[in-house]
Protein backbone atom coordinates (compact mmCIF):
# COMPACT_ATOMS: atom_id res chain seq x y z
CA UNK A 1 0.00 0.00 0.00
CA UNK A 2 1.35 3.39 -0.94
CA UNK A 3 1.02 5.71 2.05
CA UNK A 4 2.95 8.65 0.63
CA UNK A 5 0.78 11.76 0.30
CA UNK A 6 1.08 15.36 -0.80
CA UNK A 7 1.45 17.69 2.01
CA UNK A 8 -2.94 18.72 2.83
CA UNK A 9 -25.30 37.95 11.34
CA UNK A 10 -26.67 38.67 8.41
CA UNK A 11 -29.67 36.55 7.57
CA UNK A 12 -28.90 34.37 4.54
CA UNK A 13 -30.58 35.45 1.35
CA UNK A 14 -33.18 33.13 -0.12
CA UNK A 15 -31.63 30.72 -2.60
CA UNK A 16 -32.65 31.29 -6.22
CA UNK A 17 -34.84 28.58 -7.72
CA UNK A 18 -32.10 27.81 -10.24
CA UNK A 19 -29.68 27.01 -7.41
CA UNK A 20 -32.21 24.72 -5.72
CA UNK A 21 -32.79 22.91 -9.00
CA UNK A 22 -29.05 22.57 -9.61
CA UNK A 23 -28.60 21.14 -6.11
CA UNK A 24 -31.30 18.54 -6.73
CA UNK A 25 -29.75 17.56 -10.04
CA UNK A 26 -26.27 17.30 -8.56
CA UNK A 27 -27.51 15.09 -5.75
CA UNK A 28 -28.66 12.58 -8.34
CA UNK A 29 -25.63 12.82 -10.60
CA UNK A 30 -23.84 9.51 -11.05
CA UNK A 31 -20.18 9.12 -11.86
CA UNK A 32 -18.53 5.74 -11.72
CA UNK A 33 -19.57 5.51 -8.08
CA UNK A 34 -17.05 2.87 -7.06
CA UNK A 35 -13.74 3.26 -5.29
CA UNK A 36 -11.84 3.28 -8.57
CA UNK A 37 -11.36 6.22 -10.94
CA UNK A 38 -13.93 8.65 -12.20
CA UNK A 39 -16.17 11.06 -10.39
CA UNK A 40 -18.02 9.64 -7.39
CA UNK A 41 -21.74 9.86 -6.85
CA UNK A 42 -22.84 12.58 -4.49
CA UNK A 43 -25.02 12.41 -1.45
CA UNK A 44 -27.37 15.28 -0.56
CA UNK A 45 -26.19 18.68 -1.73
CA UNK A 46 -27.12 21.33 0.81
CA UNK A 47 -27.90 24.87 -0.26
CA UNK A 48 -25.40 27.38 1.11
CA UNK A 49 -24.53 25.53 4.32
CA UNK A 50 -22.54 27.32 6.99
CA UNK A 51 -18.96 26.02 6.99
CA UNK A 52 -19.27 25.32 10.73
CA UNK A 53 -22.01 22.82 9.87
CA UNK A 54 -19.90 20.89 7.36
CA UNK A 55 -19.02 17.37 8.44
CA UNK A 56 -16.39 15.51 6.44
CA UNK A 57 -15.18 11.91 6.90
CA UNK A 58 -11.61 12.91 7.72
CA UNK A 59 -12.84 15.00 10.68
CA UNK A 60 -12.96 11.75 12.68
CA UNK A 61 -9.17 11.49 12.37
CA UNK A 62 -8.29 15.15 12.82
CA UNK A 63 -7.58 16.92 16.10
CA UNK A 64 -9.72 19.87 17.06
CA UNK A 65 -7.96 23.12 17.91
CA UNK A 66 -8.18 22.30 21.62
CA UNK A 67 -6.79 18.80 21.05
CA UNK A 68 -3.96 20.14 18.91
CA UNK A 69 -2.93 22.62 21.60
CA UNK A 70 -3.20 19.92 24.27
CA UNK A 71 -0.97 17.54 22.29
CA UNK A 72 1.61 20.31 22.00
CA UNK A 73 1.56 20.67 25.77
CA UNK A 74 1.90 16.91 26.24
CA UNK A 75 4.87 16.76 23.89
CA UNK A 76 6.49 19.60 25.83
CA UNK A 77 5.90 17.74 29.11
CA UNK A 78 7.60 14.64 27.68
CA UNK A 79 10.60 16.72 26.63
CA UNK A 80 10.78 18.29 30.10
CA UNK A 81 10.69 14.87 31.77
CA UNK A 82 13.49 13.68 29.53
CA UNK A 83 15.62 16.71 30.38
CA UNK A 84 14.98 16.12 34.08
CA UNK A 85 16.57 12.66 33.81
CA UNK A 86 19.85 14.43 33.09
CA UNK A 87 19.47 17.01 35.83
CA UNK A 88 18.07 19.90 33.77
CA UNK A 89 14.96 21.88 34.59
CA UNK A 90 13.34 22.76 31.30
CA UNK A 91 9.91 24.34 31.03
CA UNK A 92 10.13 24.91 27.30
CA UNK A 93 8.27 27.46 25.24
CA UNK A 94 5.01 28.58 26.77
CA UNK A 95 2.48 28.56 23.96
CA UNK A 96 0.82 31.87 23.13
CA UNK A 97 -2.14 29.90 21.80
CA UNK A 98 -5.31 29.20 23.71
CA UNK A 99 -8.34 27.23 22.59
CA UNK A 100 -11.10 29.36 21.10
CA UNK A 101 -14.09 30.14 23.26
CA UNK A 102 -16.75 29.65 20.58
CA UNK A 103 -17.74 26.65 18.49
CA UNK A 104 -14.95 25.46 16.23
CA UNK A 105 -15.23 26.04 12.49
CA UNK A 106 -12.44 23.85 11.16
CA UNK A 107 -13.61 24.30 7.55
CA UNK A 108 -14.04 28.09 7.69
CA UNK A 109 -11.64 28.74 4.79
CA UNK A 110 -11.66 25.36 3.05
CA UNK A 111 -13.35 26.91 0.02
CA UNK A 112 -12.22 30.47 0.64
CA UNK A 113 -14.09 33.04 2.70
CA UNK A 114 -17.73 31.98 3.03
CA UNK A 115 -19.28 33.77 6.03
CA UNK A 116 -21.25 36.86 4.90
CA UNK A 117 -21.24 38.43 8.38
CA UNK A 118 -17.47 38.02 8.76
CA UNK A 119 -16.87 39.34 5.24
CA UNK A 120 -18.90 42.47 5.98
CA UNK A 121 -17.11 43.08 9.27
CA UNK A 122 -13.51 42.05 8.56
CA UNK A 123 -13.04 41.40 4.86
CA UNK A 124 -10.22 38.87 4.42
CA UNK A 125 -8.51 39.56 7.75
CA UNK A 126 -8.47 36.11 9.37
CA UNK A 127 -6.81 37.40 12.55
CA UNK A 128 -9.46 40.03 13.37
CA UNK A 129 -10.22 40.08 17.08
CA UNK A 130 -7.53 37.54 17.99
CA UNK A 131 -4.88 39.98 19.17
CA UNK A 132 -1.16 39.31 18.92
CA UNK A 133 0.06 35.74 19.10
CA UNK A 134 3.78 36.32 18.91
CA UNK A 135 5.63 33.11 19.65
CA UNK A 136 7.71 33.38 22.83
CA UNK A 137 11.44 32.82 22.52
CA UNK A 138 12.78 29.45 23.61
CA UNK A 139 14.65 29.54 26.93
CA UNK A 140 18.44 29.71 26.57
CA UNK A 141 20.37 26.45 26.96
CA UNK A 142 23.84 25.85 28.34
CA UNK A 143 26.16 23.87 26.10
CA UNK A 144 25.58 20.71 28.15
CA UNK A 145 21.79 21.18 28.10
CA UNK A 146 21.98 21.80 24.36
CA UNK A 147 23.62 18.39 23.89
CA UNK A 148 20.86 16.65 25.81
CA UNK A 149 18.08 18.55 24.08
CA UNK A 150 19.36 18.11 20.51
CA UNK A 151 21.51 14.99 20.61
CA UNK A 152 24.46 16.85 19.11
CA UNK A 153 27.17 19.24 20.26
CA UNK A 154 26.82 23.00 19.70
CA UNK A 155 28.29 24.06 16.38
CA UNK A 156 28.03 20.65 14.75
CA UNK A 157 26.40 20.47 11.36
CA UNK A 158 22.71 19.92 11.94
CA UNK A 159 21.27 16.63 10.73
CA UNK A 160 24.53 14.69 10.94
CA UNK A 161 23.98 13.20 14.42
CA UNK A 162 22.41 9.72 14.79
CA UNK A 163 18.61 9.79 14.98
CA UNK A 164 15.66 7.38 14.83
CA UNK A 165 12.20 7.49 13.31
CA UNK A 166 10.48 5.63 16.16
CA UNK A 167 11.10 5.14 19.87
CA UNK A 168 11.39 1.42 19.25
CA UNK A 169 14.19 2.09 16.76
CA UNK A 170 15.82 4.64 19.07
CA UNK A 171 16.49 1.91 21.63
CA UNK A 172 18.94 0.39 19.13
CA UNK A 173 20.65 3.65 18.09
CA UNK A 174 23.74 4.94 19.90
CA UNK A 175 23.91 8.73 19.89
CA UNK A 176 27.59 8.57 20.90
CA UNK A 177 26.87 11.13 23.63
CA UNK A 178 26.54 10.88 27.41
CA UNK A 179 25.38 13.23 30.16
CA UNK A 180 25.03 12.65 33.89
CA UNK A 181 26.45 9.18 33.36
CA UNK A 182 23.68 8.21 30.92
CA UNK A 183 23.41 7.84 27.17
CA UNK A 184 21.73 10.77 25.48
CA UNK A 185 18.79 9.56 23.37
CA UNK A 186 19.15 9.62 19.60
CA UNK A 187 18.12 13.08 18.44
CA UNK A 188 18.10 14.31 22.04
CA UNK A 189 15.13 14.94 24.30
CA UNK A 190 13.46 17.02 21.63
CA UNK A 191 13.15 14.02 19.35
CA UNK A 192 12.37 11.64 22.20
CA UNK A 193 9.37 13.73 23.22
CA UNK A 194 8.03 13.60 19.69
CA UNK A 195 8.64 9.86 19.28
CA UNK A 196 7.02 8.91 22.59
CA UNK A 197 3.87 10.76 21.59
CA UNK A 198 3.65 10.20 17.84
CA UNK A 199 5.98 7.33 16.90
CA UNK A 200 6.45 4.88 19.76
CA UNK A 201 6.61 1.68 17.64
CA UNK A 202 7.56 0.55 14.16
CA UNK A 203 3.90 0.31 13.13
CA UNK A 204 3.18 3.93 14.10
CA UNK A 205 1.29 5.65 11.30
CA UNK A 206 2.92 8.86 10.11
CA UNK A 207 1.35 11.88 11.80
CA UNK A 208 0.82 13.52 8.40
CA UNK A 209 -0.91 10.51 6.85
CA UNK A 210 -4.46 11.76 7.47
CA UNK A 211 -3.52 15.30 6.47
CA UNK A 212 -2.20 13.87 3.23
CA UNK A 213 -5.45 12.02 2.55
CA UNK A 214 -7.52 15.15 3.20
CA UNK A 215 -5.22 17.14 0.91
CA UNK A 216 -5.52 14.51 -1.80
CA UNK A 217 -9.32 14.56 -1.57
CA UNK A 218 -9.28 18.34 -1.86
CA UNK A 219 -6.98 18.24 -4.89
CA UNK A 220 -9.25 15.73 -6.59
CA UNK A 221 -12.37 17.74 -5.76
CA UNK A 222 -10.90 20.86 -7.37
CA UNK A 223 -10.62 18.96 -10.65
CA UNK A 224 -14.11 17.45 -10.47
CA UNK A 225 -16.36 18.68 -13.29
CA UNK A 226 -19.09 19.72 -10.87
CA UNK A 227 -16.71 21.91 -8.87
CA UNK A 228 -15.09 23.27 -12.04
CA UNK A 229 -18.55 24.28 -13.28
CA UNK A 230 -19.43 25.96 -9.98
CA UNK A 231 -16.10 27.82 -9.96
CA UNK A 232 -16.69 29.02 -13.53
CA UNK A 233 -20.08 30.39 -12.47
CA UNK A 234 -18.57 32.01 -9.38
CA UNK A 235 -15.86 33.62 -11.54
CA UNK A 236 -18.49 34.95 -13.95
CA UNK A 237 -20.44 36.39 -11.03
CA UNK A 238 -17.29 38.10 -9.73
CA UNK A 239 -16.68 39.48 -13.22
CA UNK A 240 -20.16 41.02 -13.22
CA UNK A 241 -19.45 42.45 -9.76
CA UNK A 242 -16.43 44.31 -11.11
CA UNK A 243 -13.71 41.79 -10.29
CA UNK A 244 -12.60 40.35 -13.62
CA UNK A 245 -10.03 37.62 -14.20
CA UNK A 246 -10.31 35.84 -10.83
CA UNK A 247 -10.64 32.11 -11.39
CA UNK A 248 -10.29 30.80 -7.83
CA UNK A 249 -11.47 31.98 -4.40
CA UNK A 250 -7.92 31.39 -3.18
CA UNK A 251 -6.57 34.06 -5.53
CA UNK A 252 -8.78 37.03 -4.60
CA UNK A 253 -6.46 38.71 -2.10
CA UNK A 254 -3.40 38.44 -4.36
CA UNK A 255 -5.21 39.33 -7.58
CA UNK A 256 -6.70 42.46 -6.01
CA UNK A 257 -3.51 43.47 -4.20
CA UNK A 258 -5.08 43.30 -0.74
CA UNK A 259 -2.16 41.64 1.04
CA UNK A 260 -1.31 44.74 3.10
CA UNK A 261 -4.87 45.71 4.00
CA UNK A 262 -6.99 42.58 4.24
CA UNK A 263 -9.53 44.22 6.52
CA UNK A 264 -9.79 47.65 4.89
CA UNK A 265 -12.78 49.10 2.99
CA UNK A 266 -11.58 47.80 -0.38
CA UNK A 267 -11.13 44.31 1.04
CA UNK A 268 -14.51 44.35 2.75
CA UNK A 269 -16.26 45.36 -0.48
CA UNK A 270 -14.52 42.59 -2.42
CA UNK A 271 -15.17 40.04 0.32
CA UNK A 272 -18.87 40.82 0.36
CA UNK A 273 -19.06 40.34 -3.41
CA UNK A 274 -16.99 37.14 -3.16
CA UNK A 275 -19.29 35.56 -0.56
CA UNK A 276 -22.44 36.77 -2.34
CA UNK A 277 -21.26 35.08 -5.54
CA UNK A 278 -20.47 31.87 -3.66
CA UNK A 279 -24.01 31.88 -2.33
CA UNK A 280 -25.50 32.68 -5.73
CA UNK A 281 -23.97 29.55 -7.27
CA UNK A 282 -24.08 27.43 -4.07
CA UNK A 283 -20.33 26.92 -4.23
CA UNK A 284 -19.94 25.72 -0.63
CA UNK A 285 -22.85 23.29 -0.92
CA UNK A 286 -21.61 21.76 -4.18
CA UNK A 287 -17.93 21.70 -3.32
CA UNK A 288 -18.64 20.38 0.18
CA UNK A 289 -20.64 17.47 -1.24
CA UNK A 290 -17.94 16.68 -3.79
CA UNK A 291 -15.16 16.90 -1.21
CA UNK A 292 -17.09 14.56 1.08
CA UNK A 293 -17.49 12.01 -1.72
CA UNK A 294 -13.74 11.94 -2.44
CA UNK A 295 -12.92 11.67 1.26
CA UNK A 296 -15.35 8.76 1.61
CA UNK A 297 -13.57 7.01 -1.26
CA UNK A 298 -10.15 7.47 0.32
CA UNK A 299 -11.40 6.39 3.75
CA UNK A 300 -12.66 3.17 2.17
CA UNK A 301 -9.40 2.61 0.27
CA UNK A 302 -7.26 3.13 3.39
CA UNK A 303 -9.60 1.69 6.01
CA UNK A 304 -6.98 -0.58 7.59
CA UNK A 305 -4.35 2.14 8.03
CA UNK A 306 -6.93 4.63 9.27
CA UNK A 307 -8.21 2.15 11.86
CA UNK A 308 -4.65 1.77 13.15
CA UNK A 309 -4.17 5.54 13.13
CA UNK A 310 -7.37 5.98 15.15
CA UNK A 311 -6.19 3.45 17.75
CA UNK A 312 -2.87 5.26 18.06
CA UNK A 313 -4.58 8.65 18.32
CA UNK A 314 -6.71 7.34 21.18
CA UNK A 315 -3.53 6.04 22.82
CA UNK A 316 -2.10 9.56 22.63
CA UNK A 317 -5.17 10.90 24.39
CA UNK A 318 -4.75 8.29 27.13
CA UNK A 319 -1.11 9.29 27.51
CA UNK A 320 -2.17 12.93 27.76
CA UNK A 321 -4.64 12.04 30.52
CA UNK A 322 -1.97 10.13 32.44
CA UNK A 323 0.31 13.19 32.44
CA UNK A 324 -2.41 15.58 33.63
Amino acid sequence: MNTSRRLRTAAPAAAPAAVLLAAALLAGCAGTGGSGGGEPELGPVEVNPATAALSLPMDAYTDTEAERIRMGQVQQALVSRCMARYGFTYEGVRSAEAPGTGPEDRHAYLFGLADPAYAAAHGYDRSAGEGSRAKPAAPPLSDSAYVVMNGERPGEQSGRAPDANTEEEAALVDSGLTAAGQKVPAGGCGREGYRKLYAPTKDSVDLLFTFGLASEAHDRSRQDSRVVDALDKWSSCMDKSGYAGIESPYDVVEKLGLQDDKGGPKAVTAAKADVACKREVNLVGIWGAVEKAYQERLVEEHAETLALYKEQREARFRLAASLA
